[in-house]
């Protein structure tokens, strides 16, 4: 009798702990009063217009998300990569495109994971928590499962175009900038069956900024302060190094920017820096009091402006301010910036040589680059790589033992 009641007991604990997981949470347009608008395009086994939606988008400086399927994956795995490489944001689109509402649970959870996980097996990065059902077609039922599945958000829409359907640019463009309102989300298509989305987009983007509006992604609309810091990845970037830039953790930027594989980023991708609350860039030092005569300063490779900013003892908004530089974390190697207020006189401090010893070594530890290890060492990049004789400066191992000149 006593283990058939503690038989009874077992089986019922798991059921009373148990907590169902919250349905997702149905999205159709960002709660915010700021002109911001996010521009989503859906990519069934087709893509026929990737190629020519990047290269707009990349011209307006204008960041988008991409709802994907597995079959574009399987399809046209490299046009994957470029969006990903572009620094769009992505979300679930399903594996094969069913109507949701006319299939099991179980089969909308296989859909959304086989799909996640070919995405991730190409990218490095997941899908969750952004869905989006095909057709627009949901209900409680849809919204229970992909909660279940790790999808919290369920991304519909404010303005459609009804691309696919073949409507001609003067009406794509006229709908959107009729009908644009603070936080709208707008659906567009990727495939070649859109076949004047292309031609569409530049009005609809030219027409939007004109109209007072900035552009945002899905996780920017609905994850982020719209004024929260951008990082720009560049080459010889990790996470670690920008963590410690901003001084939050990788585990902060990976979650914030749905990175699955924190050894995994790529060069212009964009990354959301959280919990700085778009006004707080990494540490600043004092500001001086010597006054206002001005000397300049080239960027080099490898160079930010919080690096310039430390070695000449001024904040980055005071460099910001004096080049006029819209982006903190957008500048180019070779472009000459003026030092404010360094009374003409000031030069940037340069580390005595030690004598001893005559060689110095290093051996690479996880999270290392060659510009992270010459910060240290106070020497350059290039001379790590003479002294190493190292051909890619952008590939080294855990183990190395380097030469510090």
């Amino acid at each position: 009798m006593l283990t058939v009641m503690m038989l009874m007991l077992i089986a019922a604990y798991p059921a009373a702990e148990a907590k169902a997981a919250e349905a997702s949470q149905l999205v159709s347009k960002g709660n915010t009063t700021e002109k911001v608008i996010a521009l989503t395009f859906d990519d069934g086994d087709d893509g026929g217009n990737i190629a020519a939606l990047l290269q707009i988008l990349s011209d307006n400086g204008v960041k988008a998300t991409f709802f994907l399927t597995g079959k574009a994956v399987e399809s046209h795995p490299q046009k994957i990569k470029d969006i990903i490489a572009k620094g769009h944001a992505i979300g679930n689109h399903t594996y094969s495109h069913p109507y949701f509402t006319q299939i099991t649970a179980e089969q909308m959870k296989a859909e959304v994971e086989k799909a996640d996980a070919l995405i991730r097996n190409l990218t490095g990065l997941t899908t969750k928590p952004y869905f989006r059902p095909p057709y627009g077609a949901y209900n409680a039922g849809v919204l229970q499962a992909m909660g279940e599945a790790g999808y919290t958000k369920t991304v519909t829409w404010t303005i459609d175009t009804i691309d696919w359907e073949g409507r001609s640019a003067a009406e794509m463009t006229q709908k959107v900038l009729g009908n644009a309102v603070p936080g709208a989300i707008i659906l567009m298509h990727a495939g070649s069956g859109a076949v004047n989305t292309p031609a569409a987009l530049p009005g609809i983007i030219s027409g939007l900024k004109t109209a007072g509006y900035r552009f945002v992604t899905i996780p920017e609309l609905l994850g982020f302060s719209t004024n929260s810091v951008q990082y720009v990845v560049k080459a010889g970037d990790t996470l670690y190094r920008i963590a410690r830039l901003y001084g939050v953790t990788v585990q902060q930027i990976a979650a914030a920017n749905n990175i699955a594989n924190i050894n995994l980023i790529y060069t212009g991708q964009v990354l959301q820096i959280p919990g700085t609350g778009g006004t707080t860039p990494p540490v600043t030092p004092t500001t001086p009091t010597t006054p206002s005569a001005e000397i300049k300063c080239t960027v080099k490779a490898g160079d930010t402006l919080y690096r310039i900013a430390k070695l000449y003892g001024v904040t980055v908004q005071q460099l910001a301010a004096a080049n006029k530089i819209a982006n903190i974390n957008l500048i180019f190697v070779g472009q000459v910036l003026t030092i404010p207020g360094t009374g003409g006189t000031v030069t940037p401090v340069t580390p005595v040589t030690p004598t001893t010893p005559a060689v110095t070594k290093y051996t690479v530890k996880a999270g290392d680059t060659l510009y992270k290890i010459s910060l240290v060492y106070k020497v350059t990049v290039q001379q790590l790589v003479t002294s190493n004789k190292i051909v890619n400066p952008n590939l080294i191992f855990v183990g190395q033992v380097l030469i510090i000149p």
